[in-house]
């Protein structure tokens, strides 16, 4: 199934989830079991009966930074930017909207709709909306100042409490958007989980937003991702194989854990695309990602995922439709909608077994 239409589906408006519910671990819980195609409906916090002791879960611990910034242009036309990948202290790219940005135009930031001394000079266009920026002074001093919180553009209510857009073991700023995966975790529910006897590993990828731009392309296989920051520490790859050596299952929590686990699979043990290394799972990588799953990718890190219902025609749902097969994905979704799951970001989760 490589066509984009076979990734699209009707969702009525009501199922996209505007708030997050309260407490984090009393949303809903789809748990599908892929070998009998058994489908259960929980709650998240139950999720402790379907893990076991030497299980490993995955976390991705990046921290969503202030990414949403405003400036003017010489002419006095407003532009809004999105940060999405730092290069360095003084140079990111960003998506920028607004009109003729080019190469050479100075942007002033704002705060609010006062300027203030900082300069934002285009150095590259890249594709679409993207450019190279830089900043005339390292930018991190700055965001917490100038920045909002970017919101995904499906949510339309203000979020009173910042802190309900991070993972509660958010820790290494960078994101553009959140792991939303992790967002129904307490830290109630993560004591429980240890006293179980579950392991936990943290991975980090800076999410960029194209997690929310839709494929165009008719095949899938013709749509690329930007590239996006990850590291697989020395001490979580250690864990994740000494967990697969013991028996105990990889479970990823989001799909950008996936990702890096499968890009550490592969790059960071060295190995060619298309060749395991036997008696290793994962090796240690630091570095730039644009992995992208389709249906017809081969697993190699990843025994089961947390996920939550993805956008159509996304590749966050390609994603899940190769891990869990296509048939199965469109039963599970169709299932969600008729019993009234609520979707995307700040909606229900998955459990794929």
């Amino acid at each position: 199934m490589l066509s984009l239409e076979a990734y699209d589906y009707e969702l009525p408006p009501e199922r996209i989830a505007q708030s997050p519910v309260e407490p984090r671990d009393a949303s809903r819980l789809m748990v599908v079991h892929r070998a009998t195609r058994r489908i259960e409906h929980r709650i998240f916090r139950e999720i402790v009966d379907y893990l076991r002791p030497g299980d490993l879960l995955v976390f991705n611990d990046t921290r969503v930074i202030p990414a949403r910034l405003f400036a003017i242009k010489p002419t006095g036309g407003r532009v809004e930017l999105l940060l999405v990948r730092r290069v360095d202290p003084e140079r990111w790219w960003a998506m920028a909207r607004g009109r003729h940005i080019r190469p050479g135009v100075r942007l002033q930031l704002l705060s609010g709709n006062r300027p203030v001394d900082l300069y934002a000079e285009v150095e590259t266009e890249g594709e679409g909306p993207l450019r190279l920026l830089r900043f005339s002074a390292p930018l991190e001093g700055w965001l917490e100042r100038l920045g909002v919180i970017p919101l995904p553009p499906y949510i339309r209510r203000p979020l009173h409490d910042p802190e309900r857009y991070q993972t509660v073991y958010a820790r290494v700023p960078g994101s553009a958007a959140a792991p939303t995966a992790g967002l129904h975790f307490t830290p109630e529910l993560l004591a429980r989980l240890r006293d179980h006897g579950v392991r936990f590993a943290f991975v980090t990828l800076h999410i960029s937003l194209d997690t929310f731009r839709p494929i165009t392309a008719h095949d899938v296989r013709e749509h690329k991702l930007y590239r996006e920051w990850c590291a697989l520490p020395v001490e979580a790859a250690e864990l994740i194989n000494r967990t697969r050596l013991e028996g105990g299952r990889i479970v990823a929590v989001g799909t950008t854990v996936v990702r890096v686990l499968e890009t550490a699979a592969r790059r960071g043990l060295g190995c060619s695309p298309d060749t395991a290394c036997p008696g290793q799972v994962v090796g240690p990588f630091e570095g730039e990602t644009d992995l992208y799953i389709y249906p017809g990718f081969q697993f190699r890190a990843v025994d089961a995922l947390i996920t939550n219902f993805h956008l159509p025609r996304s590749t966050l749902l390609l994603l899940v439709a190769a891990f869990m097969g296509y048939d199965l994905m469109r039963e599970a979704y169709q299932i969600a909608i008729a019993e009234g799951y609520r979707f995307y970001s700040f909606g229900d989760a998955m459990l794929i077994l």
